[in-house]
Order: structure tokens, then C-alpha cells, then sequence
């Protein structure tokens, strides 16, 4: 990320969420963007999944400039290389566990037996392979959740977005959900990157990035996690 600035229009004027961030991140990273609502901080999360591009500045991810992609390309790059887990769950209601997991690969157009193997090794990583035909309103916060980490992570993306991932849930929930996460990190070498003010959250950041009205405020490296001290 290269002087990143965003600007929204806003009735008459304009409202800048972002002026001149400049961060790099290295391959398995599992850092953080940590600040109060208004931050910057999902903004920021958008446009380096290319769900938004800058309104100046350059952005390149997975060797990818996202203000410069034709929206199929940027579909194209999230379909093949991102996976995203967001506060909701975004989970096909209608639709079993399975299927649900399965989703993304159909856009890829692997074949089923590739499908069912990829999608089974992503519900054990979650513990979750006994609900394959269970439907999201069977299912608990914390299971719901796993679904969708396993959703994101069923094709190995390089890269996986989360904006607020334990928002909805209590604590056991998100230290477990937490835990698969930083264990897919470190088996896989996704690199996550989260958007929180969760202290739960922060307290597993190996890379906390604090940003203040738009800007990076403080930029700090974790030797030991308070997880991994306790």
C-alpha cells in the first residue's frame, strides 16, 4: 500500500476515511488492523480485497494492481485467491453445510471428486465434518462461524480477509474459532488480515496495526502473543 487515500462523497462535501496509509505485508502474515468505528479500518480491508479501489495511491496485492483491474479481474483475483469471513456469516440458510463449503469451488469448476475431497479437508481443519448435511439455522454461533472459516479456506487462498470475525460470538467461541485460524496460518501460510477492536481478537495478532482517523497510528510486531504466553 503505497500514500492510500479513500475519500467517500458526503451530502455536499466529502469524507476522507483514509489519508496516505503506506504498509507492506509478507507471505503467512496474521495481523491486524485495530481501531474504533470510523477508523479506517474496513475501508482499508475492501480495498485490499479489490471490493474498493483508492481514490489515490497505489495498491498491489498478490502482485495485482487493484485500481487498475477491470471488475472481472477482480473477481477473477478474490474467486482464486481470497477467502473472506465476516461478522454475519454470510451462510446460504437453504443450503447444508456441505454445500455451503462446497460453493466456491463450483466457481472454479473442479470436478466433483476434487470438490468433495477439498471440501472435507476444510470441515476437519473446523472439527465440523459430523454436520456436513446440517443446515445454518441447526447450527450454533460458534459452528456457524467455523462453517464460514472453512468456506473461506476450502480452495487455500493466499490471502483471507476478516472484518470483525468474533462479533457475534461469546469468548469460549471466539478463542476456538481464533485458535483454527492461527493454526491455518501456521500449517498453510495464508497470510489473514483482520479488521477488529475485539481484544480477543488483537490478543492472537502477531502484527497489530493501530489506525486513527484514517491514518497508521502505531505499527507493532508481537514476539509472543498473550495466547501463546498463557
Amino acid at each position: 500500500l503505497k500514500n492510500l487515500i479513500k475519500r467517500f462523497p458526503m451530502g455536499k462535501g466529502e469524507f476522507t476515511a483514509l489519508r496516505g496509509i503506506d504498509l507492506s505485508f509478507g507471505r503467512g502474515e496474521f495481523a491486524g488492523f485495530i481501531g474504533p468505528s470510523g477508523s479506517g479500518k474496513t475501508t482499508l480491508l475492501n480495498i485490499i480485497g479489490s471490493l474498493d479501489v483508492p481514490t489515490e495511491g497505489e495498491v498491489t496485492v498478490l502482485g495485482k494492481s487493484i485500481g487498475h483491474l477491470t471488475t472481472k479481474e477482480a473477481a477473477q483475483l478474490r474467486k482464486e485467491s481470497m477467502g473472506f469471513i465476516f461478522q454475519s456469516y454470510n451462510l446460504l440458510q437453504v443450503h447444508t453445510v456441505y454445500e455451503n463449503v462446497e460453493f466456491p469451488l463450483l466457481l472454479l469448476k473442479l470436478n466433483g471428486t476434487e470438490r468433495k475431497k477439498m471440501v472435507m479437508d476444510a470441515l476437519e481443519w473446523v472439527g465440523l465434518t459430523d454436520k456436513v448435511k446440517s443446515k445454518p439455522p441447526q447450527l450454533s454461533g460458534g459452528e456457524c462461524q467455523r462453517v464460514a472459516i472453512a468456506r473461506a479456506m476450502v480452495k487455500r487462498p493466499s490471502l483471507v480477509l476478516a472484518d470483525e470475525p468474533t462479533a457475534n460470538l461469546d469468548a469460549a467461541n471466539s478463542h476456538n474459532i481464533l485458535r483454527t485460524m492461527e493454526k491455518l496460518n501456521s500449517e498453510l501460510k495464508t497470510t489473514f488480515l483482520f479488521a477488529t477492536h475485539d481484544d480477543k481478537v488483537i490478543n492472537y495478532l502477531h502484527r497489530k496495526i493501530f489506525l486513527l482517523d484514517g491514518r497508521v497510528d502505531k505499527d507493532e510486531i508481537v514476539t509472543e502473543t498473550k495466547t501463546a504466553a498463557s
